[in-house]
């Protein structure tokens, strides 16, 4: 299954909504489709969608899924990666007003030197994104959180 999340933002990205319609429509994306749609006005015709989740069932979605398609947001993507998804990330922007700004292209930058994801900086390249992501050895996201408390610590004790 595939989950496609675009975020929760006041920001439309009717783009990835279109093209994962188009790669339904041609059989491209051959698994069922569920996406959270959030401010777009684009409405899918191939696919299962809402709005809006809850976080319980977003969390859910998320953990049934093969494959998430997701926006260039770090929460969105950290969350599918922890949980062990594979994932295509798409940024959104400003260009097509998805964004104020063109920040989560060095976002996918990151996790993708990391290994983390497949980055899709093209969507006339998210067929091939798909297979791709399908055949690929994702590497697992490792927080850097208790370094970063642990170097807090050190320096609030005096213990540098």
């Amino acid at each position: 299954m595939v989950f496609v999340t675009v975020g929760s933002q006041k920001f439309q990205f009717d783009r990835l909504l279109q093209k994962v319609d188009e790669l339904v429509e041609k059989n491209v994306i051959r698994d069922s489709v569920f996406a959270q749609t959030g401010c777009c006005g684009y409405v899918p015709r191939f696919y299962e969608h809402v709005a809006f989740m809850e976080t319980e069932a977003f969390s859910k979605m998320e953990s049934r899924a093969d494959i998430v398609i997701t926006h260039g947001g770090t929460g969105a993507i950290i969350g599918a990666v922890k949980k062990g998804r594979r994932v295509i990330a798409v940024p959104r922007l400003k260009k097509y007003r998805e964004h104020v700004d063109d920040h989560q292209i060095q976002i996918l930058e990151e996790f993708e030197r990391m290994g983390t994801i497949k980055a899709c900086y093209d969507l006339e390249r998210l067929g091939e994104a798909y297979e791709e992501v399908q055949k690929m050895d994702m590497q697992p996201y490792h927080t850097n959180t208790v370094r970063i408390i642990s170097s807090i610590d050190s320096f609030l004790s005096g213990k540098r």
